[in-house]
C-alpha cells in the first residue's frame, strides 16, 4: 500500500510540474524550481531566466495549476463523501442540486449585475458559494419532512426536483436578460482563466480546513458504507453525523465552483479510482481522492488549453468528455449486477 500512496503522489508532483511547463512558452523544470526558489527563499538566478518567465510561471501558470489541484481536490473528497453517505455510487453534490444553486447565484450578478458595494470582486463567489449551500439546505429540510429517517432515496429524490426546479428559474433568467448570457454560459462550463493568488490565498485555507474535518469522520463514513443499521447499532448517530456530512461536503463544492465555475465529473470519477486501486478505508479514501482528483483536474485544465491553443476550451467541457463515459459504465455495470 506505500507503494501505491508513493507512486500517485508522485504522480501527482509531476503532473503539477507538467502543468507549469507547459504552454505558448515551454518552460524547463528545473527553471521552474528556481523561479519557486527565487520567489519564496530569496534564492539567486541564473542569467538566462529572464523577468518575462519569472511573470509566466509565478503570477499565471503557478497559481492556475495549483487552483486547479485545489479545485479537483474538493470536487473529489466531496463526490467520495456523498457516495459513502447516500451509499449510491452515482451520487454527488450535483445530484443534491449545489451546482444548480450555485448557477443561480452568480446568474444574478452575470445577468442582473448585482454587486456588494463593500466587496466587489468577492460578490459573484460569496452569491455562488451561498445559494449553492442553501440548495442543500432546501434539499434536507425537504428530506426530512417526506422521511424523518431521512433515507438515502429519499434525499437524492428531492435533491434532483429542487436542481430542476432551480435549473428552470436560471433558463427563465437566460431568456428575460440576454445580456451576459455567453459570460454565464462559459462560467458554467468551468475555468480556471484569470484567477491569480487572491483565489487561492481564499479558497486554500477552506478546502484544507473542510477536508480536514470531514477525515474526522472517517470512522463513521467506514461504518456507514455498510448500511444505516448496522451502523446504529455500533453507536453511530446515523441521522445526524448524515446531516453533518452531507452539509460539509456541499460547502466544499460550493466553495469551489463559486469561484471556478460548475465543473462536473472530477467528483465522480476519482472516488472509484480511489477504491479500486486503494479499498474502501476512508483513512485512505479521503486523502487520496484529494491527490486522485486534483491530478485528474490538472491534467484536464491542461487539455483544455493547449489542444485548441490559442484559443482556450472550458474545463467543464474537458471533463465531461472523460467522465460521461465512465458515468454510463457504472450506471450500466451497476443495472447489470442488478439483474444478475
Amino acid at each position: 500500500m506505500k507503494i501505491k500512496i508513493t507512486i500517485t503522489v508522485c504522480i501527482s508532483i509531476a503532473t503539477l510540474i507538467f502543468g507549469i511547463a507547459i504552454g505558448s512558452v515551454n518552460i524547463p523544470p528545473t527553471d521552474i524550481l528556481r523561479i519557486i526558489g527565487h520567489n519564496v527563499f530569496g534564492a539567486s538566478l541564473p542569467e538566462h531566466i529572464t523577468d518575462g518567465r519569472v511573470a509566466i510561471v509565478w503570477n499565471q501558470r503557478l497559481p492556475r495549476t495549483l487552483l486547479a489541484f485545489i479545485a479537483g481536490a474538493t470536487l473529489s473528497v466531496s463526490g467520495a463523501v456523498m457516495q459513502s453517505v447516500l451509499r449510491n455510487p452515482l451520487a454527488s453534490s450535483y445530484t443534491l442540486g449545489v451546482s444548480s444553486g450555485a448557477s443561480l447565484g452568480a446568474s444574478f450578478v452575470i445577468l442582473l449585475g448585482i454587486t456588494f458595494p463593500f466587496l466587489p470582486m468577492l460578490t459573484l463567489p460569496i452569491l455562488g458559494f451561498t445559494f449553492g449551500l442553501g440548495t442543500i439546505l432546501i434539499v434536507i429540510s425537504i428530506a426530512r419532512q417526506m422521511d424523518t429517517r431521512m433515507d438515502n432515496l429519499t434525499i437524492i429524490l428531492a435533491g434532483m426536483v429542487i436542481a430542476l426546479f432551480v435549473n428552470a428559474i436560471t433558463t427563465l433568467m437566460f431568456s428575460l436578460f440576454r445580456e451576459g448570457v455567453q459570460q454565464m454560459i462559459f462560467w458554467q462550463m468551468g475555468s480556471f482563466r484569470l484567477q491569480g493568488w487572491r483565489t487561492i490565498y481564499i479558497l486554500a485555507p477552506a478546502a484544507l480546513i473542510g477536508i480536514f474535518l470531514i477525515s474526522r469522520f472517517k470512522w463513521e463514513l467506514d461504518v456507514m458504507t455498510f448500511g444505516e443499521e448496522q451502523a446504529q447499532t455500533v453507536g453511530v448517530n446515523v441521522r445526524t453525523v448524515k446531516l453533518i456530512l452531507l452539509i460539509m461536503a456541499a460547502a466544499l463544492t460550493g466553495s469551489t465552483i463559486a469561484f471556478v465555475g460548475v465543473i462536473g465529473f472530477v467528483d465522480l470519477v476519482a472516488p472509484h479510482i480511489v477504491r479500486k486501486i486503494f479499498g474502501a478505508a476512508h483513512r485512505l479514501v479521503i486523502p487520496m481522492s484529494a491527490a486522485v482528483g486534483g491530478t485528474f483536474m490538472v491534467f484536464a485544465d491542461i487539455v483544455a488549453r493547449t489542444i485548441t491553443a490559442p484559443a482556450e476550451l472550458p474545463v467543464g467541457a474537458v471533463t465531461a468528455i472523460i467522465g460521461a463515459p465512465f458515468f454510463a459504465y457504472i450506471y450500466f455495470r451497476r443495472k447489470k449486477r442488478e439483474n444478475g
